[in-house]
């Protein structure tokens, strides 16, 4: 649970959407942050932690992951 406490705490300084997170198919999706406003640091310690840039169902990229599904 650390680790995903610690993802939200990085993606918050790119928004702070009233829905951000949507679970479906095994995989957690962080809808409402776009991956190009992430910095290459961020992006790193999002992957570390379990995070990958993927596409949500409308074809827009944005942060899944498949641990905290």
């Amino acid at each position: 649970m650390e680790d995903l406490i610690q993802a939200l705490q990085i993606l918050i300084k790119y928004g702070n959407p009233k829905r951000p997170i949507s679970c479906r198919h095994d995989i957690l999706t962080i809808i409402s942050i776009d991956p190009h406003w992430v910095s290459k640091e961020d992006k790193s310690k999002l992957e570390r932690i379990g995070f990958f840039v993927g596409s949500d169902y409308d074809g827009k990229e944005c942060f899944q992951s498949h641990r905290y599904a």
